[in-house]
């Protein structure tokens, strides 16, 4: 399981490591894009954030129960308590990354909704509330910056014994 904020690289990672280990992959922000019938940038703005928390937290409790491949969260999903319950016990991988490389993988024109106003400030101010919650609850931190999937990959499914 995959964890980390915007721009560490858990979607391109997840399917690089499922495909390597042989397993499905499975990215929660698509779970809930499903569910609620449009995208995760509209459901912050018709429905709010508590309501995308909700659905995050139904997504996060369904995958774990339905699927046993590489699974990545929303760089968000660990700041419901419950879900933060969930995870422990899991193979959970942060994904910790500098802001210089989160803000060129983003982008700074990105339709991510926290990050609408000032996004060069929002990315470092979640990236910062939210680090101690993802060390927390990983069993292994790897580095992301200036570094290529592959190598990643090979990190992790070694690190995990996998």
């Amino acid at each position: 399981m995959l964890i980390g904020p915007p721009g560490s690289g858990k979607t391109t990672l997840g399917r690089l490591l499922a495909e390597r280990l042989g397993v499905g992959f499975r990215d929660t922000d698509a779970d809930i894009e499903a569910v609620a019938g449009k995208p995760v940038s509209d459901i912050f703005v018709e429905d709010g954030e508590e309501r995308f928390r909700e659905l995050e937290h139904d997504a996060v409790r369904r995958a774990l129960a339905e699927h046993d491949g590489v699974l990545s969260l929303g760089g968000g999903a660990v700041l419901h308590a419950e879900t933060q319950t969930l995870l422990q016990g899991q193979h959970v991988v942060y994904l910790q990354v500098g802001l210089s490389d989160a803000i060129q993988r983003v982008g700074l024109a990105s339709a991510r909704p926290l990050l609408v106003l000032n996004p060069r400030s929002q990315l470092k101010k979640l990236m910062e509330e939210r680090r101690p919650i993802y060390e927390r609850l990983a069993v292994m931190t790897v580095v992301t910056d200036k570094r290529e999937p592959a190598d990643l990959a090979d990190e992790i499914v070694k690190g995990l014994g996998a």
